[in-house]
């Protein structure tokens, strides 16, 4: 198989931190270890948790798993090669296979360090070493350094939430009435607002505080003009074909997969977005994709998707509380299913998701749209590579196309293909940060049938 990085023709180099003053470089150099030296305070600070809960067995791990991460910190810092990992988990020979990959590719261990490698590779294998630190140190190995954020998130979005519960409860009255046009319209603002969902992204404030305070809905208008690729109107024909030659009429058939992105407030936009494709009888279930393992500081686990929802159950809020109770409903009929699978927390791009995860794959097949939600999606969805701007969004797929396919995502890393030409130029003259600043967003459909 070829490694995920072999220098193929017309295929440009990832970016690196190599690249001193890069976006790459400054996250690597600065917002990484704040992120690590964060995940430090938080263990040390619930020591006496731990103690309550384990006694003297809680204090030593802790210890010794603030240990690993501190040595991690340094070794990131003072860029020092990359290490194989040492525990005994279901992807750990799939890591350190891919950085024999990347050993023998370059020719030497040495220049496979913090600084030297794809800055994709090595963003993610920090939080797998996070991973390490704990699983090491039982009985502490199951805690979520990143749950008391998450929360938090969650907790601080309330006003907007409620917004888009009292929205979406209006929506469900009249919807026997809507005509196709206006179901349109719905539509595209539900997907909009789980679009913008998406500034709220704890791993690129560093962890600070980046809730949503007020309803996205009333700012769509005044966001669309940051919209640089609006493919809704695709999205929206892959739907509409999903009815099946012989289906009866008014009987939902078709499935849309989310591969999620972040917890708290956004997590909520995915889930309105979905109750509404199941309750317009759009589709007839959605597949709910999140990570295995706590990951770049707020993405959704299987924890956090249930949390939400009994969450949003309990609420003191008519219409929140009934949003909740209907998509815990949906969970236990089937209609919505959450699923992890450890290639979504592996360095891989997804070009190389049909040879390395096959099963995968072919369950994203079975999916009529799959949307990818967010930034790092969409890094791995292009390989985060230095594409000119012109460059289409099918050709940076590189054969990934297990099903048609959106990315929604808000800039937040330098990679966007599939601009007009110009536009990027256009862009960088009147905004030097629009591809790291999370102001912009693309709405990017591929059909590669």
């Amino acid at each position: 198989m070829m490694a995920a990085d072999q220098i193929v023709h017309g295929v440009p180099p990832s970016l690196s931190a190599k690249v001193v003053g890069s976006f790459a470089y400054l996250t690597v150099r600065d917002r990484l270890p704040t992120i690590l030296t964060k995940v430090i305070d938080t263990i040390h600070r619930n020591k006496n948790k731990f103690f309550e809960e384990y006694g003297e067995e809680g204090i030593q791990a802790e210890k010794q798993t603030i240990s690993l991460l501190s040595k991690m910190r340094n070794e990131l810092q003072t860029d020092k090669p990359v290490l194989a990992l040492t525990d005994r988990l279901q992807d750990t020979d799939s890591w350190n296979q891919y950085l024999q990959r990347q050993q023998s590719l370059h020719g030497d261990p040495e220049s496979v360090s913090w600084f030297k490698s794809s800055w994709l590779y090595v963003e993610c294998y920090m939080y797998r070493r996070i991973q390490e630190a704990l699983w090491l140190n039982p009985p502490i190995s199951d805690y979520d350094v990143f749950n008391e954020g998450k929360t938090q998130s969650f907790f601080e979005s309330q006003q907007a939430v409620m917004a888009l519960c009292t929205h979406l409860e209006g929506v469900n009255k009249n919807m026997e009435e809507f005509s196709k046009n206006q179901l349109f319209e719905h539509f595209n603002k539900l997907l909009q607002v789980s679009l913008w969902g998406n500034k709220c992204d704890l791993s690129i404030s560093a962890g600070q505080d980046n809730s949503q305070k007020t309803s996205p809905i009333d700012s769509l208008d005044s966001l669309r003009p940051f919209i640089l690729v609006d493919d809704s109107n695709m999205v929206w024909s892959t739907l509409m074909s999903i009815q099946r030659p012989g289906q009866p009429e008014k009987t939902p058939a078709g499935r849309v997969d989310i591969v999620l992105d972040n917890a708290g407030f956004e997590l909520v936009t995915d889930l309105i977005l979905a109750d509404f494709l199941v309750s317009s009888g759009l589709v007839r279930e959605v597949h709910f994709h999140g990570k295995s393992i706590p990951w770049f500081v707020s993405d959704v686990t299987a924890h956090d998707f249930q949390w939400t929802i009994r969450q949003t159950m309990a609420a003191n809020h008519k219409w929140m509380s009934k949003s909740g109770v209907q998509w815990q409903r949906y969970v236990k009929e089937g209609m919505w299913s959450y699923h992890d699978h450890p290639f979504w927390t592996l360095p891989q791009e997804f070009c190389d998701m049909a040879a390395d995860a096959p099963d995968l794959y072919e369950t994203l097949k079975e999916a009529d749209l799959v949307l990818f939600k967010g930034d790092l999606n969409y890094r791995k969805l292009t390989g985060d590579r230095e594409w000119d701007h012109t460059v289409g969004f099918d050709t940076a797929l590189r054969g990934f196309g297990p099903a048609p396919l959106c990315s929604l995502r808000t800039l937040k890393a330098n990679v966007q293909v599939g601009l007009q030409p110009g536009q990027g130029e256009k862009l960088t003259s009147q905004d030097p940060d629009w591809m790291t600043c999370g102001k912009y967003a693309v709405i990017q459909f591929c059909n590669p049938k």
